[in-house]
């Protein structure tokens, strides 16, 4: 049914419209060619994906730092892997990791149609937990960036999805009432239930096609959108 009342979209990023999975295996390819060529790298995303997003879970309630975040992503995947490598080691792989993948632009399939379709019509607008310098970075270079009228980041904003005072900062930044409102993104706790609780409606983008309770708006493809917009 369409939500003929919303004037403001916001979106989570990664995940959402930018396709952080395959660019991060790009990324780590890149590196592992260089310096450590014996890594598979299936193997090594294999671990990575799930150890990062419960590193990601951690940082988005301040119970481990972004270094911490950032070493044990890291650590955790090539112990996974059984592959030893020093500190030092891991350090360099990632500044290297959060310099280069910026430089990988892939999105997920409809992104820019669909934003060519709802910008017209609406204001659009980005909510973020990723690091300032490194998703002005990913917009830019995948040419999406003019599509927004605001980006909201939790460095800005002093704290993370779902705390509501993301959202608010974020609705006080785009002069957006939360009544016409909606968020867009890929986490049922951090996007979903954080803007329900913010006051603001949502749907989850369920690329994977999980299990998905029934009061909960969800799409599967970023084009399904049109049935809401």
């Amino acid at each position: 049914m369409k939500q003929t009342h919303i004037k403001d979209v916001f979106f989570d990023l990664d995940h959402t419209l930018w396709d952080f999975d395959k660019n991060s295996e790009l990324t780590f390819g890149g590196i592992f060619s260089r310096s450590h060529p014996e890594i598979e790298i299936k193997d090594f995303i294999g671990k990575y994906v799930p150890i990062n997003q419960e590193c990601w879970k951690l940082y988005q309630y301040d119970k481990i730092t972004h270094e911490e975040l950032r070493y044990n992503r890291l650590k955790n995947s090539f112990d996974a892997i059984n592959y030893s490598i020093s500190d030092i080691e891991i350090d360099k792989i990632s500044d290297e990791y959060i310099a280069f993948l910026p430089e990988n632009n892939h999105l997920f399939e409809g992104t820019m149609e669909l934003l060519e379709y709802l910008k017209p019509n609406y204001n659009l607008h980005i909510i973020t937990n990723g690091f300032a310098e490194v998703q002005f970075k990913k917009m830019n270079n995948s040419k999406i960036t003019s599509y927004f009228s605001t980006i909201t980041n939790s460095e800005m904003a002093g704290v993370k999805k779902p705390n509501p005072i993301i959202f608010d900062f974020a609705l006080d930044l785009a002069k957006a009432n939360k009544e016409n409102s909606i968020m867009i993104g890929d986490s049922l706790d951090a996007d979903v239930q954080g803007a329900l609780d913010a006051g603001l409606d949502a749907i989850y983008f369920n690329e994977s096609n999980s299990a998905v309770e029934d009061h909960i708006k969800h799409i599967n493809h970023l084009l399904e959108l049109k049935k809401y917009l």
